[in-house]
């Protein structure tokens, strides 16, 4: 039977005309378009960790550890990793079980380390699988349709999913999924899909195993694979003459693999999906009235992620000024009265109607219609809240559909194929331009949040993590080079006065804020900064800590620069009744109360500091020099013998200065 189907193929690709017999070499053609996908991210092999891979690689327990923490992967929400404490892993309502693609992370930083560069080469190889995928399953479905349906033909059933996956492949809106290492969810969510679909149109009770197999994983990568669920039974009714029972039989392994990763996932994570967050960075859905926070009215609701999925349109036709945050309030609060909302509305309606209207005709430009609205409904805030407006990579699943449209429409309505080859080449020439170009802001942090600041001046998100970097980048730099690139730090500052703006009860920005100024020396507004983050938030330890060590760092500014010991003994005060055990604060404290006469409280202070360290020769001929002050000759020579005792170079060090 094998040979019979094999001289058949051979005979089907002598058919097509001579001008398109190469479409008939199929695995040439699959070669190419993985060349090409893998190429188009080759400027992305020498970059660094960006944007959410500190959630799932560099600052996640688990995957740090190697291939010994992948059973905590799979035992806990995937922010667990990073937060590691009980309480904080659900940010979004119902939490997230994504442990397949940081396994796969763990098992690569286990073996090669935090290598990015090997990551960013593996992500891209996955990706050139996928779309080698997806021209497999179009091809096989297309195949499937031409042995019943006599109107497509032969030309298109090879030429439709090679543009399609064509069209896919180059993109730039998959620049977040493939150039971002966490992205790599995305790939291998859509590759698993695809696979599983692909393995149940081959038929066969083995493959009908490996696509259940096949779609358990990509759930594991990322849960919007569920909507494969009706992805499967649509392309079997359009691309088939199969009944409803048999399509429920084909597609029966998908659903035994949905259900048993659900009870997995229910296991680990709990049934309660659990009420919106109320943090704005969490739900975009809250406005500030009157203090405090409330729900959008549901109109203003509608409203705004209509105008999204406008927004999700417009960048899948014209993919200009691309970004990867779209945090309030970059999308601001939106109004039926809005002529984009209203044309979005009009689009989508126009959409579902064309893709329920073509059902009854088994219409291959509906199932494309309703796979897209199908796998963007996940993640559009209509099902449940994603805990942001939108982002450029929940399109990395619908945007097949959109693809598949285009090549089909083309073909249908052109008739003239080597006009329509032209114009996709031409579009893809663009596209394949606008990737290349996209990758290098994906570099790091610093470059991605100083490209697309360009694009989100509204996020408050954005500005606060351009504000964190600036920052960091300054205190990084070395002291020498510091002062002079103070404008940094104002910089930094106009940021993050402006993510408050727009988040006033953002603690994070309060945090930052108080980072910047301690930077610049005005203490006293970096101490109101932390408090004010801590009133937002009374359990935020970080803003306590670095609160303290401002306290300590405004008495060291005021006692050794200004001269104003009364001062630096006020803020020194605070910080050691927060930090009793912090020697240098201690030091410190007692240092300036020698200066101002109060030498009984010094040589108290200078004691401390002996048993916290008893074998620091500074601590002791601190004390040494106290009880001298004192007028206590003796204890004085005990201490500064035992200072000796620890370190004979101790006198010409301390006046040297070290």
């Amino acid at each position: 039977m094998a040979k019979k189907d094999k001289k058949t193929s051979k005979k089907k690709v002598k058919t097509l005309p001579t001008a398109w017999a190469w479409l008939g070499r199929t695995r040439l053609v699959a070669g190419g378009l993985f060349l090409l996908s893998v190429l188009l991210y080759a400027n992305t092999f020498s970059h660094d960790f960006a944007q959410d891979d500190a959630i799932v690689i560099t600052e996640n327990m688990f995957t740090t550890e190697g291939i010994s923490g992948i059973p905590g992967l799979f035992q806990y929400d995937t922010f667990y990793g990073f937060f590691k404490v009980e309480g904080k892993a659900k940010l979004v309502a119902g939490g997230r079980y994504r442990p397949l693609t940081p396994a796969m992370f763990a098992v690569e930083y286990g073996l090669l380390g935090a290598n990015p560069a090997i990551m960013h080469v593996f992500n891209a190889l996955w990706y050139g699988l996928t779309v080698v995928m997806l021209y497999l399953l179009l091809l096989t479905m297309f195949k499937s349709r031409k042995s019943w349906d006599s109107q497509i033909s032969l030309l298109g059933i090879y030429w439709i999913p090679l543009l399609a996956a064509f069209i896919f492949a180059v993109h730039p809106l998959h620049t977040e999924a493939v150039a971002n290492i966490k992205g790599r969810d995305e790939i291998i969510t859509l590759l698993g899909s695809l696979t599983s679909l692909w393995l149940l149109f081959k038929g066969g009770t083995t493959r009908s195993i490996l696509a259940g197999l096949c779609f358990f994983i990509a759930l594991l990568a990322k849960e919007n694979a569920i909507t494969f669920l009706g992805v499967a039974p649509l392309a079997f009714f359009i691309f088939t003459q199969a009944k409803a029972g048999d399509i429920i039989k084909r597609i029966s392994p998908l659903l035994v693999a949905a259900i048993l990763f659900l009870i997995i996932r229910g296991a680990i994570l709990g049934w309660d999906v659990g009420a919106p967050s109320q943090e704005l960075m969490n739900n975009p859905f809250l406005k500030l009235e009157q203090g405090r926070w409330v729900d959008f009215s549901a109109g203003e609701k509608a409203a705004t992620i209509t105008y999204t999925l406008g927004k999700y349109a417009q960048l899948l036709v014209a993919p200009v000024q691309l970004t990867h945050d779209y945090y309030p309030r970059q999308i601001d609060i939106m109004r039926f009265s809005d002529w984009r909302v209203l044309g979005s509305l009009l689009l989508y309606l126009g959409l579902l109607i064309y893709g329920l209207w073509g059902l009854a005709r088994k219409n291959i430009g509906s199932f494309a219609v309703l796979y897209f609205l199908g796998t963007l409904s996940l993640v559009s805030n209509i099902v449940f809240p994603v805990g942001t407006n939108m982002s450029e990579r929940f399109l990395f699943m619908p945007s097949v559909g959109f693809a598949l449209l285009v090549a089909w429409g083309l073909f249908t309505y052109l008739k003239n194929q080597r006009l329509a080859t032209g114009i996709v080449l031409g579009f893809g020439v663009v596209l394949m331009a606008l990737t290349v170009l996209r990758n290098p802001a994906w570099e790091n942090n610093y470059t991605l949040f100083t490209t697309d600041i360009h694009a989100s001046p509204n996020s408050a998100k954005l500005r606060n993590a351009m504000a964190g970097e600036l920052s960091v980048q300054w205190a990084n730099l070395p002291p020498e080079q510091q002062p002079a690139r103070q404008s940094m730090l104002q910089e930094a500052l106009g940021h993050i006065d402006e993510a408050i703006r727009i988040h006033p009860t953002y603690k994070q920005a309060y945090f930052i804020k108080g980072n910047i100024l301690n930077y610049l020396k005005q203490y006293d507004a970096s101490i109101q900064a932390y408090q004010q983050a801590r009133q937002i938030d009374p359990g935020y330890d970080q803003a306590f800590d670095n609160l303290i060590i401002t306290y300590r760092d405004a008495g060291r500014f005021y006692g050794e620069q200004k001269g104003d010991v009364k001062t630096a003994i006020q803020y020194l005060d605070q910080a050691y009744q927060a930090m009793p055990e912090d020697y240098e604060t201690i030091r410190l404290l007692g240092v300036a109360n020698g200066i101002a006469g109060n030498t009984p409280r010094t040589i108290e202070l200078f004691t401390k500091n002996t048993q916290l360290q008893p074998n620091n020769a500074r601590a002791w001929y601190d004390l040494g020099s106290a009880y001298m002050n004192n007028q206590q000759p003796e204890a004085a020579n005990q201490a500064l013998q035992r200072a000796r005792q620890i370190d004979p170079d101790i006198e010409t060090k301390v006046r040297a200065g070290n």
